[in-house]
């Protein structure tokens, strides 16, 4: 301990010779807040936190701790939900919290660059003003910002057509390990060499800290109209998901939901949602004015063949808004029902939504936990609700092997075991189950070429080899 606050007390006043002292935060009190993400069930005091200012201040705390060897953990808005940016206990929170400038925007190229504390909604207000917007938008876009939508490659109700957050954006400036500043991609429309731009989206901040980003605006559509169905069983719903695919169409975003889900959201923020029905999809169509008349009488006819209950289309921009409302409020919603709940986070083919919500049910029998559903049905990313009492003795531990079990379900169904919000430490013991050790051993390689001394976010998104057959042996032993 006195070697650990020697480091601490020699780092804090290195640090206050170019960050204001009042943002090197070294007492426990002032730290609570920086202890865990929004997967809170996993904390973690961290030695010390810090909110530089500046690119070069930033540049300077991975600099010397680099050359110390001190792990840092980078920071935005703590939203994310796998215990990606829990603290080191032996290491620096490096919070890019004051990072939040959208430095321009350019109307004709459609572009904008903005630091990584700018919030994902804003940057869409921002452009809004000049007809445009950015179209990943996580169900927390009011609060995550573009450095986190970046370190865990988000996606959000519009990524079935619009792709994720590494198909929105074209370049990134980003500190690696050893406090060097650099640029990978760029605003042409390709660069040679390796894509390593790519590589970034979902390193969840092992291989550098991003510092700017450069995102790609698109024009607000001349229209856009959801389609509301309502359905007695969610085998239905499933399957009529696929058969919008199959038709040729591609919403902007198709959403589902199920009776816990439904009820929960429509108590909140009354949305207009049947409570009655056991299933619900939300499928948005846009563009111009006469293709999307002619989708939502498609899509519309889809549902009723695939025997909807109720089938019913927004006709105003306020009705769209609300009915997107309810889905994006679902999360919040769900926290009235239980006094906690876990959000699993798992890709499965669309072919199989029918068969892993059976299996999920049987599950939630198994285990007596109940699941509310809420997903990006479009293209299969699932974010199972399973609702719990951490004040009940065992029933957290309970819970996290019932989410491992979906996880695994995942994989077993030719999925994998995140969509969007990534393996930090919650999914360590699933990397094994998708990933052979010869995968997991060229993760590493690279996690090593990028960062050989092993300082950014260490313990985080890729297992250490020698576990990977504990982690198998626990499971086998353990499954129902």
């Amino acid at each position: 301990m006195v070697v650990r606050a020697d480091k601490k007390a020699y780092l804090a006043n290195h640090f206050r010779q170019f960050i204001d002292s009042e943002y090197v935060i070294c007492d426990e009190e002032t730290q609570r807040p920086y202890e865990c993400d929004g997967l809170s069930m996993y904390c973690q005091q961290p030695m010390l936190v810090v909110l530089p200012d500046t690119v070069e201040q930033a540049r300077k705390v991975v600099e010397i701790c680099h050359e110390q060897k001190i792990p840092v953990v980078a920071r935005g808005a703590g939203t994310g939900l796998c215990a990606g940016a829990m603290p080191n206990a032996e290491g620096v929170v490096l919070s890019l919290a004051k990072f939040t400038r959208i430095l321009d925007i350019d109307p004709l190229a459609r572009t904008a660059r903005v630091q990584p504390g700018v919030r994902n909604i804003s940057i869409s207000v921002e452009a809004g003003k000049v007809g445009l917007y950015y179209a990943p938008d996580p169900s927390s876009q009011i609060a995550c910002t573009i450095g986190g939508n970046v370190a865990e490659n988000s996606g959000g109700v519009h990524c079935l057509k619009y792709g994720l957050t590494v198909h929105n954006i074209m370049a990134v400036e980003m500190i690696t390990a050893d406090g060097s500043l650099i640029t990978l991609g760029s605003e042409g429309l390709d660069t040679s060499g390796f894509d390593l731009l790519a590589l970034i989206h979902g390193s969840e901040g092992l291989l550098g800290v991003i510092t700017e980003i450069t995102v790609k605006l698109l024009p607000v559509p001349e229209k856009a109209q959801v389609t509301m169905a309502a359905f007695d069983d969610v085998e239905s719903a499933a399957n009529a998901v696929g058969a919008v695919i199959s038709a040729g169409i591609i919403p902007a975003g198709l959403e589902m939901m199920d009776r816990h889900a439904i009820v929960a959201a429509e108590d909140y923020c009354h949305a207009g949602y049947p409570k009655d029905a056991k299933a619900l999809l939300l499928c948005e169509l846009d563009g111009v004015e006469e293709e999307v008349n002619d989708y939502c009488e498609r899509v519309g006819e889809i549902f009723r063949q695939h025997q909807a209950a109720e089938v019913r289309v927004s006709q105003t921009e306020a009705e769209r808004a609300l009915l997107w409302k309810g889905r994006k409020s679902a999360f919040p919603a769900v926290g009235r029902i239980s006094p906690d709940y876990y959000c699993m986070d798992g890709t499965i083919p669309r072919g199989q939504l029918a068969y892993v919500l059976g299996r999920m049910e049987a599950m939630s029998q198994h285990y007596d936990l109940r699941v509310a559903n809420v997903f990006h049905a479009g293209d299969g990313n699932l974010h199972p609700l399973i609702l719990f009492d951490a004040n009940v003795p065992g029933e957290f531990e309970k819970t996290e092997e019932f989410g491992g079990r979906i996880l695994e379900l995942c994989v077993e169904v030719g999925g994998c075991i995140t969509g969007e919000h990534g393996v930090g430490v919650e999914k360590l013991r699933q990397m094994p189950i998708q990933f052979n050790e010869h995968e997991i051993s060229m993760f590493l390689s690279i996690k090593q070429c990028f960062d050989p001394r092993e300082i950014l976010n260490p313990g985080k998104g890729i297992p250490i080899l020698k576990n990977c057959q504990e982690y198998r042996s626990i499971d086998n032993h353990s499954k129902p």
